[in-house]
């Protein structure tokens, strides 16, 4: 007698039902939010085209040979914004009012206000860290031959935002306004009123009149939070500007085989 053909089985019954311990749900979820990030970064993109941008920062040649010397700019410009963050949040505390309130603040951030020690100490070694750095980084530049056409004009810049980087640490030192900061900043100022034609000037300036007084303070809170920091980031962001469009020398050691390479890696 001939065997009759298995029933076919339903179709909802051919897949075994998820187990618990499956997750089925999460793979949507996560490639919906993928699908959103993209069309969010579509609808700004579409709106200010900034990706062409980014992409002309970003990718772009780098000459054979480059090592981690070439980073040394961008440890300080890291060193910059950690200024720049702890440097506010010490703002919210501080108070410049020589006949007290300003070492008070001091120590108020120090002793007492969560993580303050920690956010002073970042923002106190941080601006010695940013000077090293700063030096290091003009020396690479110097040695390496970086200087020379056609990047004159950031070797200029670099030579503005150093000596901006010494202001910002002078003119910093003296808002604790201990007895060390007082007597150092007056050293300071008698030496800068020595310079030639505009010494007394600028120091004068500094001080906010003949005599070191609450004007003092005051000024040099105004320069250290306000016109320093502005300065210092719109030419960083001309440095940068000029980095990207003239590319990064190769190091003086390394000798391209022709000399279309050669001109690839100056330009």
């Amino acid at each position: 007698m001939p065997k009759l053909p298995a029933p076919p089985v339903p179709s909802a019954l051919q897949t075994p039902p998820p187990r618990p311990s499956e997750d089925v749900e999460p793979a949507g979820a996560v490639e919906g939010s993928k699908h959103g990030g993209i069309a969010a970064v579509d609808w700004v993109d579409e709106r200010t085209a900034l990706s062409g941008a980014a992409r002309w920062l970003m990718f772009r040649k780098v000459p054979k040979g480059t090592n981690w010397f070439y980073t040394l700019g961008s440890a300080t410009m890291f060193v910059f914004l950690s200024q720049a963050v702890t440097g506010v949040f010490l703002a919210m505390y501080y108070r410049p009012d020589p006949s007290g309130g300003a070492y008070e603040s001091i120590r108020y951030v120090t002793n007492d206000v969560v993580f303050g020690q920690f956010v002073r100490g970042m923002h106190k070694w941080g601006s010695s860290v940013m000077v090293i750095l700063v030096f290091l980084h003009m020396a690479r530049t110097f040695f390496f031959g970086a200087y020379k056409y056609p990047r004159e004009l950031n070797w200029v810049i670099g030579v503005v935002l150093l000596i901006l980087t010494l202001v910002m640490s002078f003119t910093g030192y003296l808002l604790p306004f201990d007895q060390r900061a007082y007597w150092a900043t007056i050293v300071g100022l008698n030496i800068n009123g020595t310079g030639p034609l505009l010494g007394p000037y600028l120091s004068d300036f500094l001080r906010g009149g003949p005599e070191f007084g609450a004007t003092t303070l005051s000024r040099f809170y105004a320069i250290h939070m306000l016109l320093i920091p502005g300065l210092l980031a719109a030419l960083i962001g001309a440095h940068l500007y000029l980095v990207a469009k003239l590319g990064t020398s190769a190091p003086p050691w390394t000798k391209a085989e022709k000399d279309s390479e050669l001109r690839k890696a100056d330009v």
